[in-house]
């Protein structure tokens, strides 16, 4: 039995954990939860699992803490945003095996991250990455040609830039395939969100940006594919479901039996793929770039993003002015020393530069 602790337990991967440790309690046993902020239905989940007031922590620095003392098998992060970094590190330096929904503390620590990583102990949760670690199996890695990963293309799909420009907040959270919170949901929406996944696929797989490309698939049951030196592609297919990259990175490399059902063959149907326009959503062209140059740049990249998007919901933003105030905050950075430090410097300039961008694109 594995002893799971989750952290971002009140969003929608800490929901989902949950329903996957409650349906096998012969496999998993909760033994800690963390929260952002949400003291009251935290406090309701450390009921229901009947955990004490040190098996739960609200906040980041409280995760870490929590972390060093659980004695966790595996530990789930589902923190959103970049505030995960220091969870992760954490996890990472505890031996646990880390369960990464929290994209945005890979990208932003990048080195820092994957140098305190041991062999395999990054199991990723996103279900694009958790589709490429299986099919990656079928191959060695001098074997892969290139890594494609699946988008969805959000609720715009099909739509010119100029016809994006009087997007509302509401038609934004509007995702026609995945329920998410706000932040991800938009990221979706502007395709931040897969150029983000570009960048974590790089970091987790080691294979080269011009390796990685995107494609378009509208029913969201391919969720990527692996194409292989000979010719061939491996695809991982399953229903848009959460619940079953979080029960493979839960038990990882083993499968839990019936975690969703599977994708039924009985009827016809069709599965759609279209190239990626890159004019109407430059975000992943743009997170290659940022990936390329590496250093603190993608913590540019994702800090610049998130003011943009909290600017974009408050009023005082335009949906196409999210991935310029990216653009002008990446355009004048010069990179940080990699350190914990240098990644929150980067990361508080960033968003105070993305503030006065904001502030006269406004005026």
């Amino acid at each position: 039995m594995r002893k799971v602790l989750l952290l971002g337990s009140t969003g929608s991967i800490g929901v989902q954990t949950q329903d996957i440790i409650r349906a096998n309690p012969d496999r998993f046993q909760l033994v800690g939860l963390s929260a952002g902020s949400n003291a009251e239905v935290l406090q309701a989940q450390a009921t229901e699992w009947g955990l004490s007031p040190d098996q739960t922590a609200l906040g980041a620095e409280e995760s870490v803490e929590l972390v060093k003392r659980s004695g966790a098998d595996v530990v789930v992060n589902a923190i959103t945003g970049s505030v995960g970094l220091l969870p992760t590190l954490a996890v990472l330096e505890s031996g646990a095996s880390l369960a990464l929904a929290n994209k945005e503390s890979l990208i932003v620590g990048g080195s820092l991250v994957t140098d305190a990583a041991a062999p395999g102990q990054i199991v990723p949760v996103d279900s694009e990455h958790s589709a490429l670690a299986q099919a990656l199996m079928a191959g060695t890695s001098q074997e892969v040609a290139k890594l494609i990963l699946t988008a969805s293309g959000g609720p715009f799909r099909g739509k010119t830039r100029d016809q994006l420009t009087d997007i509302t907040p509401e038609q934004a959270l509007a995702h026609p395939t995945w329920n998410m919170g706000r932040v991800v949901t938009t990221n979706s929406a502007t395709l931040v969100n897969k150029g983000l996944e570009v960048i974590e696929a790089h970091l987790l797989f080691g294979v080269p940006f011009d390796q990685i490309e995107v494609t378009v698939h509208p029913q969201s049951i391919v969720h990527s594919m692996v194409e292989f030196v000979d010719g061939s592609t491996i695809a991982q297919c399953s229903p848009p479901d959460m619940r079953l990259p979080i029960a493979l990175a839960l038990e990882w490399p083993h499968r839990v039996p019936g975690a969703v059902p599977p994708v039924s063959f009985a009827e016809a149907t069709s599965w759609e793929f279209a190239p990626l326009d890159s004019d109407a959503f430059p975000a992943v062209e743009m997170a290659k770039d940022v990936g390329r140059r590496g250093a603190t740049f993608p913590a540019v990249f994702n800090a610049a993003n998130e003011q943009a998007v909290d600017a974009f919901h408050d009023g005082a933003l335009s949906f196409v002015g999210i991935t310029d105030v990216i653009e002008q905050v990446v355009a004048k950075h010069q990179p940080e020393e990699m350190t914990v430090a240098g990644v929150l410097a980067a990361e508080a300039w960033a968003r105070d530069l993305a503030d006065q961008v904001i502030s006269e694109m406004g005026a």
